[in-house]
């Protein structure tokens, strides 16, 4: 049984190393991409010019005007990134995608982004993210830059491959003779050993060590991969939900100050979230509600009220908040926060980047000993 096993662990390691080291690295570069961006670049998200009043900013639709002057022709704005402290600047991003193309430089038709000083409308910076750095690493990191219907499915199935990598991993981990020589060895990597052992031990004692983390990266990297396996955890877990009772909200009126109702909503959201970290917009056709993420918390996700608001009567149609999801859709709503780190601030997005440095390293040392074994057998 342990050589069918060991067998399994071998070659569905050589089939998914080399997309494993790429989803790894590139998972472990992004960890830190908001903190970094905000130290790279502190000209595109903070205020330069202090010589203004800050006390209101221009409206919104003023501002995505301004935002769509900057771009070139036929490029519009499809969401808006709205900072509520006084020194962030606003970032306007023009998207659009084809799903069915192949490769990355196909797969955005264009992707532009546009920091405005919202007070004043100053155009601070224009980004073209199609060649920035972070987002080339994120699409590394989703699909191999191989495009969304083609890279996303090899990355999924190679994610799926690797839980089975780490289970087979763990039976092999287990000594076959259960003393406490061999069991302190299964646990300990011996520095002071040949390279030859020193690189068996870094796969073996770290892959043990780091396979509750990969078996996190895997669940939550699948919920992103496959839409349906998403709704299947959904509801699996809603079925232990006894009858609970969802929190009800009597929506409150929205003043319609200006003749815009994306501008009143804004507004609205602005005065009723003022320790907000961020709100996102996305822009919709004129028969769908306004669309208003509010996050909470800084780098999460799963602290969220959403709003959506009428745009021919500019009043609530509807809340969504964390405090009023079912069991499956609150457990859902943590998949980006656990799958990046950031459910925890600094000390889990510190542990994500060593384990998924760790997790880049294995299939590198995995080939390793599978090179050494071939040499022995010649």
């Amino acid at each position: 049984m342990r050589k069918k096993i060991n067998w399994l662990h071998k070659w569905l390691g050589i089939l998914t190393g080399s997309i494993v080291l790429l989803v790894s690295i590139s998972g472990c570069l992004y960890v830190f991409q908001d903190d970094l961006k905000v130290l790279f670049y502190p000209e595109k998200y903070f205020i330069i010019s202090e010589n203004h009043n800050k006390n209101k900013p221009i409206e919104l639709t003023s501002l995505i005007a301004i935002a769509e002057k900057a771009l070139p022709n036929n490029q519009i704005i499809s969401r808006v990134e709205v900072f509520p402290q006084k020194n962030r600047t606003w970032v306007f991003k023009a998207l659009k995608t084809n799903n069915n193309a192949l490769f990355y430089t196909n797969y955005h038709v264009y992707h532009k982004q546009v920091f405005l000083n919202p007070y004043t409308g100053e155009v601070q910076h224009f980004e073209n993210s199609k060649k920035e750095f972070f987002n080339i690493v994120l699409q590394i990191h989703m699909n191999l830059l191989l495009g969304k219907k083609y890279g996303s499915l090899i990355v999924g199935i190679a994610t799926l491959l690797f839980v089975i990598i780490g289970l087979s991993g763990l039976c092999l981990w287990i000594p076959k003779n259960l003393k406490k020589r061999n069991l302190k060895q299964a646990f300990t990597i011996k520095t002071n050993a040949k390279i030859k052992r020193l690189n068996y031990d870094l796969h073996n004692v770290l892959g043990f060590y780091i396979l509750p983390f990969v078996l996190i990266f895997c669940f939550t990297g699948l919920i992103f991969a496959f839409p349906d396996f998403k709704n299947v955890v959904t509801k699996s877990f809603d079925v232990f939900q006894s009858n609970k009772k969802v929190k009800s909200y009597s929506y409150e009126f929205i003043p319609q100050k200006e003749a815009n109702s994306l501008n009143n909503g804004l507004a609205y959201i602005l005065q009723n979230h003022v320790n907000a970290s961020q709100i996102s917009i996305r822009l919709k056709d004129k028969n769908e509600p306004h669309d208003f993420q509010v996050r909470l918390q800084k780098g999460k996700t799963s602290a969220f009220f959403w709003y959506y608001i009428n745009q021919t009567s500019g009043q609530i149609i509807n809340i969504k908040s964390y405090k009023n999801l079912s069991l499956g859709t609150k457990i859902t709503s943590y998949n980006y926060d656990l799958h990046t780190g950031n459910i925890g601030g600094f000390t889990t997005k510190l542990i994500a980047f060593f384990a998924a440095l760790i997790c880049a390293s294995l299939p590198i040392t995995g080939f390793i000993i599978w090179q050494n074994k071939r040499r022995k057998k010649s």
